[in-house]
């Protein structure tokens, strides 16, 4: 049975895009969001040198959203030796406890645990080079230790998409039928857009489509979501409705106009009726 939480926020200076500090009802831990740019100002905090994990959240060359996943004695000093990284972050999450009771043991338990949530999850590019190796903890340690990883106050980079959970018959459905073959139904979804399994992508892309839609149309292809005749072969999620249209068209499209119900409601139609 799922309960309510209550999580306190201190966003500080007022300014959302710095440092947030947040705290659920009930639990040991403290999660920290720190901006690049702050992370200096970070050391005034008492606790900026706790033990804990911390991810460090950007964005690749392709912009596709990356992470690195670390753990420290001495948090901020380990974080500030990253700012030699090749790669560029922009955002620090930082989970400790409130009474620096986790040890070594416990956060490189911590490490391995939140790295392979955000593998399975596959919303990121992990940075990585090696898996962290995971400590042997005691059960009462264990028991401890699942509340931190239980609490990742919706980060959805460890949440992975249960399309099994969708469903289907209670949601409204909308179809794309264009040209070149393209044939598709799909529903909103809490992620984005899922298009639904044996929905038809268009067998070309116009020639002023953007170059990103026929790289994630081979992408999928490559990775058999697409198969080779153009159809689904399982449910996907794209993370909105313009980006699955343009897939599916193989054109620059508008999702909020080009998907439609059954009764020729558009997307855009349905949000903006009073």
């Amino acid at each position: 049975m799922a309960f309510n939480k209550t999580i306190q926020m201190c966003i500080f200076d007022g300014n959302p895009n710095g440092k947030i500090m947040c705290e659920l009802s009930n639990w040991n831990g403290r999660v920290y969001k720190v901006s690049r740019k702050d992370i200096n100002d970070f050391s005034s905090r008492e606790d900026s040198e706790f033990t804990g994990v911390y991810f460090l959240l950007g964005k690749d060359d392709e912009n596709k959203d990356t992470i690195y996943v670390g753990e420290a004695e001495r948090m901020l000093t380990r974080i500030k030796q990253h700012f030699k990284d090749t790669y560029y972050w922009n955002d620090c999450i930082i989970v400790i406890s409130k009474d620096n009771i986790l040890n070594k043991a416990h956060v490189k338990y911590l490490e391995n645990k939140f790295y392979c949530l955000a593998k399975d999850a596959c919303r990121a590019v992990i940075l990585n080079n090696t898996i962290p190796t995971c400590s042997s903890v005691s059960e009462f340690d264990d028991a401890m230790l699942v509340e931190f990883i239980v609490n990742t106050l919706g980060y959805k980079v460890f949440d992975k998409v249960e399309l099994k959970n969708i469903d289907h018959a209670n949601e409204e459905i909308f179809y794309i039928n264009a040209a070149r073959g393209a044939t598709a139904k799909g529903l909103i979804v809490s992620d984005g857009f899922m298009v639904m399994k044996d929905s038809k992508v268009a067998y070309d892309v116009t020639q002023s489509a953007a170059d990103w839609i026929k790289n994630i149309r081979d992408k999928l292809i490559e990775k058999g979501v697409i198969g080779q005749n153009f159809i689904f072969n399982s449910d996907y999620i794209f993370t909105s409705p313009s980006v699955s249209a343009a897939v599916v068209m193989g054109r620059n499209a508008n999702g909020r106009t080009e998907w439609r119900n059954s009764n020729g409601k558009s997307i855009k139609d349905i949000e903006e009726r009073t």
